[in-house]
């Protein structure tokens, strides 16, 4: 038995006996077109840019997935900051549904790094060395897949991916560990390499192959829409009332009814970067691009009637009623907004300059010197979260007659770094009641930051039999 053939598509990359279907569109180069083209440019600047700026000395972006450290806007965050991370990312989230509910999917039409390199540099490429989008669909429909002048645009794009992939890894590398693994022999750094290679495919297989399909296929934000989304929102739409019952008003009887503004040229089906038909409704793949908008304006100009037959507006505008902009989620989503944005500035502001642990030996919780004397291992960890370099120093209280053997005191900290020293404290047996012995730890760096933490020296007790014991 063989499946029922489909009544209508499926995806819009797919063709009914299951095959893909490649998605050439044309452009329409009108008003929205050209604002979209110079938003584009300086996002591809800016996206190029974004790891080369500093801020505080520090990346504006980085996100050093090894070391755990995440750098935003000149402050660098730890797993540790648990709260803030929180905090930030449910401000980002608040704002993404702020956006939607005013603006509709402005985000995936006018700023989304695959949109933007999608249309304005990959596609604009190909229609220059294919020779257009019609000749490129000839080439789709001859199977030529292997054209000389595919070829070529390949190999561009390879260059390009190249470029894009070594971008996106200086967001996660920084720039200064990325030239060094560009100057360097693959063999000395083989594992980065193999890295590189794959970000490098990675990008290719996006523009060359997968493309559309990430938008929607693989990005769950057009399946968020439905509830992102309300009749008062700004989305790209087809006005039914207007342009129904759709016909060809030259071919027209001279006693024939009117019919609606829809010429039924297709060129908005055309145009779509997704490849759907506006005039169906709301629909998931929909990314607002105003491509749509552009093309029947421009029919709508040579046959005479007023444009917007296409346009930016809301299913309530639709139905004719008024438009409101103040409504319940435009209300409630900025002050969550404002609460948990401002409880993050609050936090960041009154985190302490300086994250400190302390932490006990890796191995034995104590030795013996061969003059009975006791010594204790102590880590300390210093995070320095201020905007300058620091001295720390470090002081033993509640320990009269101790010894401290440090490598390296007061310990300087670069600002955004973390350094981990050791400290030996030698006591005198006589120190130690019931095997410890209870001290505190001052850490300061001369300024505001002043920390004291509690510990517990390890020690022999009166059964110990002369050899060190393992912390129970």
């Amino acid at each position: 038995m063989t499946a029922p053939a489909p009544t209508e598509r499926v995806l819009a990359t797919l063709n009914a006996d299951g095959s893909r279907r490649w998605i050439r569109p044309k452009p329409s180069r009108g008003k929205f077109w050209q604002r979209r083209r110079s938003v584009a440019y300086g996002l591809m600047l800016l996206f190029l840019a974004i790891p080369h700026f500093r801020l505080n000395g520090k990346p504006l972006m980085l996100l050093d997935l090894p070391r755990r450290e995440f750098t935003l806007f000149g402050t660098t965050y730890l797993p540790t900051d648990t709260l803030l991370l929180m905090l930030l990312g449910i401000s980002l989230l608040i704002g993404v549904f702020l956006m939607t509910a005013l603006f509709g999917r402005v985000w995936c039409g006018w700023a989304c790094p695959q949109t933007v390199y999608m249309e304005f540099l990959f596609r604009p490429i190909e229609r220059w060395i294919e020779g257009g989008w019609a000749k490129s669909r000839q080439f789709d429909k001859r199977g030529q897949h292997l054209h000389p002048r595919r070829l070529a645009k390949y190999a561009i794009y390879a260059v390009l991916a190249a470029i894009l992939g070594n971008s996106f890894l200086a967001y996660f590398v920084g720039t200064e560990e990325l030239a060094r693994w560009m100057m360097q022999s693959p063999y000395d750094h083989p594992t980065p390499f193999v890295l590189m290679a794959i970000t490098t495919v990675a990008v290719f297989f996006d523009f060359t192959w997968f493309r559309e399909q990430t938008c929607l296929v693989a990005c769950p934000y057009g399946r968020w829409q439905a509830v992102l989304l309300d009749k008062q929102s700004l989305i790209v739409s087809y006005d039914p009332a207007r342009g129904e019952p759709r016909g060809q008003p030259k071919k027209a009887l001279p006693m024939a009814p009117a019919g609606g503004d829809c010429v039924d040229c297709n060129a908005c089906v055309l145009t779509c970067p997704t490849g759907i038909d506006i005039r169906d409704g709301l629909q998931m793949e929909c990314i607002h691009c105003t491509q749509c908008v552009d093309a029947c304006a421009a029919v709508m100009r040579r046959t005479g009637k007023p444009e917007g037959l296409v346009r930016y507006t809301s299913k309530e505008a639709l139905a004719g009623h008024v438009r409101h902009v103040i409504r319940p989620r435009t209300v409630l989503y900025p002050l969550a907004l404002l609460a948990f944005f401002g409880a993050f500035i609050y936090a960041l502001e009154t985190k302490d300059k300086a994250d400190v642990t302390v932490l006990g030996a890796i191995g034995e919780p104590f030795t013996r010197e061969p003059d009975g004397s006791v010594v204790n291992q102590v880590r300390v960890k210093i995070a320095n979260r201020s905007s300058a370099t620091q001295r720390y120093a470090v002081d033993l209280l509640d320990a009269e007659g101790a010894k401290v053997i440090a490598p390296e005191l007061p310990l300087n900290v670069v600002n955004g770094k973390t350094v981990v020293t050791s400290l030996f404290i030698i006591l005198p047996e006589t120190a130690f009641h019931d095997g410890a012995r209870k001290v505190r730890f001052r850490v300061s760096d001369g300024g505001a930051f002043v920390q004291e933490f509690p510990w517990r020296l390890r020690g022999p007790n009166e059964h110990d039999s002369g050899h060190s014991e393992r912390e129970k």
